[in-house]
Order: C-alpha cells, then structure tokens, then sequence
C-alpha cells in the first residue's frame, strides 16, 4: 500500500474507532471515475453486514470524525449503498512527488513479503536444441514475474529444470550420430524422427574435430547424447544470460532416480494403498470426487515412468526446501496434467497450496503473412536468437509479456521491428529518451538544477491540470506493483506505464519546461520530469527492458 493509501487507511481506522466500531483491516480502492475522488472504502458496509446497521448510517458516522480542513482530506462523501469517497488535497501529492525524487530507484518497491522465499521455476526446455519462439511468451513472463516478486521482498530462487534422458535425448544422440556418420557416409540413414537442426551438425563436426573417425565404429549412445546436450545446454544458457535471465539452480530430472526419490516416491503410493499394478504398469487411483474420470499410469509396463511421477516426486522435493510460496509456469499444453502432478502431491500428504501455477495461452507469430513454424526437428525454425536479432531483446521481451498469460498473444513482428511511436515499447522507452533530452538541455539553461534541495523545492506553483493528473498518477505506482506481483500479471506494469507515458507527453506539450525567465517554476516541472524519467525506469527494470536515453 503506498504512503498515502496507508495515511488514509490510517484517518479510517480511526474515525472507526472513535464511532464505537472495530475494524481489521482498511480496504481502499481508486475510483475508476474522477469525480468519485481519489480513494474509495467499503468499510462501512463491512461493519453493516457485522453490525446488522444500514451502511449509509455507519458511513455518516465514520465521515463525521474526519477532518476535512487540514490539508489532507478535502472532502469525504457517501456513494452508492454506502461507499465513502475521498478526496485528497494536492498537496499530498506534491508531497509524494519529492519521496519519489528522494527514494530513487527503491521507489515502489515494499517489505509486503520481507522475510519470506518464493522459488519460479520456468522455462525447462530439454536440451534438445537452441530455445525458439515456442518457448518465448514463457521466457519472458518468467523473467518479469521474478522480478514483480522481488520488488515485493521475496528473496526469489529462479530454478530450471530438465529432462536429460527419456526419448527425446534418446532422438538427439541418434541424430547426432548419425549425422557424424555422415561424415564418412553420406548416405548413412537419418532417424525418421530426428533433430533436423544444423546446430546437429554443428555438434557432429566438433566431435570429428576432437576424435576424428575414433567413433565411427561406436554405438556408445550415452556419448552422442552427452555431446549433445553440452552442446544444446550452453547454447540454451547463452540465450538466457543474453537476455538478463541467470537462474540460481539447474534441477536435473536425472537426480531423482539417483537420490532414489524416484522409488521412495513410488513406495509411499504403495505403502498408502494409492497405487496398483494392472498389465505390467503402476497405476495412481485418482479421486473421481476431484474432477479425475480415471486412474493414470505412472510407470509403463515397459518399466518407463511417465511424467508424473518424477514431475510428483520433483514438487515434493521443492516443498521440503520450505518455500513460502512455489511457482511453475507452463504452457497450455500442460493445463490438465499439471493437476494430476498436484494431486500426486497431496495424495502423499504434503501441502500443494504454497504451489501456483501459470498457464500461459499460445501465440501466434508471423513473418508477414507467413506462420513460422515451431518444432526443433524442423529446417524452418525461428530460434529466439533470431528473433532477438530481428527485433532487440527489448522488443521481444515486452511483446511477449504485454498481454495477460490467460489471453493468446499476436505477435506481430513488423510492429516491434517499428521504429516509431505505433510500436508500444519504443512509445514508453521514447518517453524516458525524451525526458533524457529535456534534461540534457536544462543542464545548460540551469546547470544547477540537479544540486536543488527537495526541502526547498517550491511545489505550490504546480497547478496546471496537466501537472495534477501526471503526480496523481504517478503516486500510484507502488499499489500498481503490489497488485501487479499478487496476481503475477506483469502486463499491469505495461498498461501503467502506457498511462504515464500518455499523461507525460500531455505534460509536455501544454506546459513549458524549461523557460530562463522563469526560474523557479522551471526547477518544479524539471523535478516532475525527474520524477517520471525515475517511474520509467523503475517500471522497465520490473518488466526486463532498458531505458535508452537516446532513440535512433
């Protein structure tokens, strides 16, 4: 809650008490409206419904202990069934313009969850190839909502994990080796359902590099797959560490079997009587209760477990780690197994509430009027190297997360290549360059400006409506942070900064900056200008992007 919902909260609580009522907790929302005023409660008819009093009556209540002629609350009305609006003087925002100058880059960020950890694991491409457009929307939505956490004061662990065995390695290490065995044979036959790629012949010719023909006689697949997925790995690992994501922990499937969690994890299904044998594979008995019409397999008759049950036994390690609060991120291909996971993980006895998913939708992504497809095992890939190359990591990383996970996304990629304010991420970040430049020209017509004194920083001659709507806004951003990382929608963030990017350009174009003969307003709207640049960039560093200071 920013300071001045807490300061308001606070006048409330008060005014509750003193009225002979007792409240636990101020709710405070801003009216969509202006004319409904700055904040919005509904504690009176909370205390209604407590009370069994009409709301109205409370309400009048509650108003008649507020102050309303000190500076700070103007005024105070019934709304509605018993709403009560407020508004505030403009002061209290003038005031929050200076804690903005004042707290920097640690405006907005709270102590909300100090104290506390979340691990987000995402991402969790197999190391089967390059990272490709497939994976982008996940990616980039990942990186935000850690970011979100941690302005909140989680301390976050960002965590990978991965399948380095089953079949698709088992595909990779023949596509690999045969591609080595092309070498010498051209015509030596390509698995039906191999890795296309021509990072595979890249990795083929390393291996000729090193060892020559000393492999050709060698059906070792463990060694073809451990090339690749080295190979694989690091070309994964450098697209990450090339857009700012560098994760804490690389969680290998492998580990599981190694650690015997795998088999202890299938032993405690047995021991509970959840688990059977039927035609040579193990099945979990799944609740119909619970939405399930059927049982799963977690081990084939073959002896090959499916996902489940290292995907269960993976979430019951993290739980034991002792997590506040435990994040996946998964596309819509996993919106109904991940529930049979989480069912595994209560069946056993262990608390899936800390654990919260996100689905995200597909997207749909063209190069003009031409889809590009998507499978590693194809010659057409549009790898997220490329896409980068294209278009920036900038653009990329805000076109992937400027839509609700919930929502399919159009990519449009001649837009993000745009270099013009039709393109929303070059519209936000020309509002930061523009600042910049306005600030570079009033280092010469003030060259003092920046050594002001914020104690002395006359913010009575702000008045213009511009200059009102723009503070107003800006004070919001610390809710907009707090009720951006509760619900884990980072485009929240995007559609704020849209608004002071807007109110901004308004700002500027109605009311001179920078004038030599007026001094003292000059120094004011230069520290409105400081006050936005520093949202901007607060605002980026949570969604992932940079704040140029020049556009070309």
């Amino acid at each position: 809650m920013s300071k001045l919902k807490e300061q308001v909260a606070e006048i409330i609580y008060n005014a509750v008490k003193e009225s002979g009522y007792q409240i636990s907790e101020i709710y405070l929302d801003k009216p969509k409206d202006e004319k409904f005023g700055d904040l919005s409660s509904n504690a009176a008819m909370t205390l209604a419904r407590e009370f069994k009093l009409p709301p109205r009556k409370i309400a009048e209540e509650i108003i008649s202990k507020i102050k309303t002629d000190d500076g700070f609350i103007t005024k105070a009305e019934i709304a509605g069934a018993g709403f009560i609006n407020f508004f505030l003087s403009d002061n209290c925002y003038k005031d929050e313009l200076k804690n903005i100058l004042s707290e920097g880059k640690n405006y907005g960020r709270s102590s909300v969850h100090s104290g506390q950890s979340a691990n987000l694991e995402w991402v969790s491409a197999n190391p089967t190839g390059p990272l490709h457009t497939g994976h982008g929307r996940q990616l980039c939505l990942g990186k935000a909502i850690a970011n979100l956490l941690e302005w909140t004061g989680y301390k976050v662990t960002r965590e990978y994990y991965y399948n380095d065995a089953g079949n698709q390695m088992n595909n990779l290490a023949l596509s690999v080796r045969a591609r080595y065995m092309q070498i010498f044979q051209k015509d030596f036959p390509f698995p039906e359902d191999g890795y296309v790629g021509d990072y595979v012949k890249i990795i083929a010719e390393n291996i000729f590099a090193v060892y020559s023909d000393k492999m050709k006689d060698s059906a070792d697949l463990d060694f073809f797959r451990k090339e690749g997925e080295k190979y694989t790995f690091d070309l994964i690992k450098k697209t990450l560490t090339g857009l700012g994501i560098n994760h804490d922990i690389f969680f290998n499937e492998s580990s599981l079997y190694e650690n015997s969690e795998i088999e202890k994890t299938l032993e405690a299904f047995k021991s509970k009587g959840l688990s059977y044998e039927k035609d040579g594979a193990v099945w979990l008995k799944m609740d119909e209760e619970k939405g399930f019409q059927k049982d799963k397999v977690l081990v084939k008759s073959s002896g090959e477990p499916t996902y489940r049950l290292p995907d269960i036994a993976y979430h019951i390690d993290k739980i034991k780690r002792g997590y506040d609060l435990i994040i996946d991120i998964f596309g819509s291909d996993h919106g109904d197994t991940y529930k049979e996971v989480l069912y595994g993980v209560n069946a056993l006895g262990y608390d899936s509430d800390k654990i919260k998913v996100i689905i995200h939708q597909m997207v749909t992504f063209k190069m003009g009027t031409e889809s590009v497809k998507m499978s590693k095992r194809s010659d057409n890939v549009y790898y997220l190297e490329d896409l980068i190359n294209d278009i920036g990591a900038d653009a990329m990383q805000f076109f992937y997360v400027m839509r609700g996970a919930n929502s399919h996304l159009d990519f449009d990629i001649s837009l993000a290549k745009d270099k013009s304010e039709k393109n929303p991420v070059y519209y936000i970040q020309y509002a930061h360059a523009r600042i910049c430049g306005i600030l570079r020209n009033a280092g010469e017509v003030f060259p003092s400006y920046a050594e002001t004194d914020l104690t002395e920083l006359n913010t009575e001659i702000i008045s213009s409506p511009e200059e009102m709507k723009l503070l107003k806004i800006l004070s919001d951003f610390p809710d907009e942070v707090i009720s951006s990382a509760k619900t884990f929608e980072p485009h929240k963030i995007i559609t704020y900064l849209n608004s002071v990017a807007e109110n901004f350009h308004r700002f500027y174009h109605n009311n001179r900056v920078i004038d030599a003969e007026n001094k003292e307003l000059s120094i004011s709207r230069i520290h409105i200008c400081l006050a936005v640049k520093q949202i901007l960039k607060n605002g980026f560093d949570i969604i992932g992007i940079s704040a140029p200071e020049r556009m070309y």
